[in-house]
């Protein structure tokens, strides 16, 4: 089974996503929220794409951590 193209590349954000990275989401114009260690990174779209790697993906902008409750 493959996984899906990337369509989304995040940008900004703790030092775990520094580099660009790419994923694919289901709904590019809702919020993202990732779980990473303790903590939700949490990443909006914006009204940029850029080309990488060949492939036309929206651009997320990193807006804030929260952490997992206990």
């Amino acid at each position: 089974m493959s996984a899906s193209a990337p369509n989304v590349i995040l940008r900004g954000g703790p030092t775990e996503l520094a580099d660009p990275h790419t994923r694919h989401v289901d709904d590019t114009e809702s919020t993202l929220k990732l779980l990473i260690g303790n903590a939700y990174e949490h990443f909006e779209p914006t009204g940029q794409f850029v080309e990488h790697h060949g492939q036309h993906l929206r651009v997320f902008e990193w807006i804030r951590r929260t952490y997992v409750a206990e």
